[in-house]
């Protein structure tokens, strides 16, 4: 009597390594898109936290601030460190996006009187898609193409 051999044969192998090749084709994509959709909704809710921190900082300290850095932790809080948001946020690069802080007009004492926010995807088509821009309006707008500006249409 012969000894049959148990195990798989070679082509049962490449089937089997065919098949997660063809289920990995298909997942990665949308793994991808659903990375990209993650951080845009992070850089949107970063935009609103902005928004929301720059009046606390304008009702605390009298303008809006001069930089994206004033908003970040201090003990204790002051003009040029208000502790309002994270050191992630307060370095300018969150989720995939960088955040572009400028500062409009100014009244006769130096207080800034007018802000925008521009997030822009680090790596266009890898980290995300979109831009955004926000300003003291409140409110946040989108481009699907290029940087988003004042012009730009507001999110829905």
């Amino acid at each position: 009597m012969r000894n049959r051999r148990k195990g798989f044969s070679l082509i049962e192998l490449l089937i089997v390594v065919a098949i997660i090749l063809i289920l990995a084709a298909i997942a990665i994509p949308n793994l991808l898109r659903s990375k990209i959709s993650a951080n845009e909704a992070s850089a949107v809710e970063s935009l609103r936290t902005l928004n929301t921190v720059c009046v606390i900082y304008s009702t605390a300290y009298g303008g809006y601030p001069s930089a994206l850095s004033n908003l970040g932790p201090a003990t204790p809080a002051t003009a040029t460190s208000a502790d309002l948001i994270d050191s992630v946020l307060a370095s300018g690069s969150k989720s995939g996006y960088s955040f572009i802080y400028s500062v409009g007009a100014s009244d006769s004492s130096g207080g800034v009187l007018s802000y925008s926010v521009t997030a822009v995807p680090i790596s266009t088509g890898t980290t995300g898609q979109r831009s955004f821009f926000t300003d003291q309006t409140g409110v946040i707008r989108t481009n699907p193409i290029g940087t988003a500006t004042a012009a730009s249409s507001p999110i829905g």
